[in-house]
């Protein structure tokens, strides 16, 4: 079956557009002849680049966070170009440090961004993409979430909710018309670290040579990464229109290492694991 929106361009919903893979993604989808909701908590920041094409761009301020402007952001996009086709769950920052030095109100403001932010998107926009019978839900997760890091434990555990939770949206809707795909990108050359990066509210010595040798290690790569936002973003635009929708969709070479290397620790563990892993079951037949 074609593809209900080749012949027309798409409108596409973006979170988190000030910086980063937000905006190569807003800038790709423009350059593609689409339209774009850009959003973002400052968006007038993007107001001199969004009036080169004011006809398909809307700049709207969202904070993910807040459910009822999610609700109206996803209202007025829809009331200024028809329809929603691809949606993108961009918007988050990191949270770096020990588990034990992070306090409680970090880790869920961690949270409530990374996770409850995209859940609230998400619910946004379903009933819409159900009406429609059709649309493409873009979650953009992380390397944390297949396999996490010291030092990245609540943005690597937020993270790795969105995935599952996306699991289950994409069996949800696999009926209805309705494609789910996760970007996984590895380290791209974009201002997270030094600028969407939160650190614990404290530091314990014990940790210096777990999660603080991670965080050196992002320090000496910040700026270094091997990942081209422009070029990502591009891929991300392919791919949608194409009208395919991998489940899964790694970004650069260090994520597909991450793939493969999680992939055989998961046959590893099957495998030593089978026959105490049978034991535990009735008999068959029983």
């Amino acid at each position: 079956m074609s593809d209900p929106t080749s012949a027309r361009p798409r409108t596409w919903f973006i979170t988190g557009c000030s910086s980063g893979l937000g905006r190569a993604l807003a800038e790709a989808a423009l350059n593609a002849g689409d339209c774009v909701v850009a959003t973002a908590r400052q968006p007038m920041a993007l107001a001199a680049w969004a009036a080169t094409v004011p006809e398909r761009c809307l700049l709207l301020p969202l904070d993910v966070t807040d459910a009822p402007q999610v609700q109206a952001a996803v209202a007025a996009a829809i009331t200024r170009f028809g329809r929603l086709d691809v949606v993108a769950n961009n918007a988050g920052y990191g949270l770096l440090g020990a588990v034990e030095e992070c306090d409680d109100a970090q880790i869920r403001r961690c949270f409530e961004t990374n996770f409850f932010g995209a859940l609230n998107v998400i619910q946004a926009v379903l009933p819409r993409f159900r009406e429609q019978r059709a649309g493409h839900l873009v979650n953009l997760t992380a390397a944390a979430a297949i396999a996490n890091y010291p030092g990245f434990g609540a943005y690597g555990a937020a993270k790795a909710a969105l995935e599952a939770l996306s699991e289950s949206v994409r069996a949800e809707m696999a009926l209805l018309g309705v494609k789910v795909t996760l970007v996984e990108p590895g380290p791209f050359r974009t201002e997270f670290i030094h600028r969407s990066l939160e650190r614990a509210s404290q530091r314990i010595p014990d940790y210096d040579r777990t999660s603080g040798k991670f965080a050196a290690v992002l320090k000496a790569i910040d700026g270094k990464q091997p990942g081209d936002p422009a070029q990502a973003a591009a891929a991300i635009v392919a791919m949608v229109h194409s009208g395919r929708a991998p489940f899964r969709f790694p970004l650069g070479r260090y994520m597909v290492k991450k793939l493969r290397d999680r992939a055989a620790e998961l046959a590893k563990a099957a495998e030593e694991g089978e026959a105490v892993a049978a034991a535990a079951d009735f008999p068959a037949g029983t």
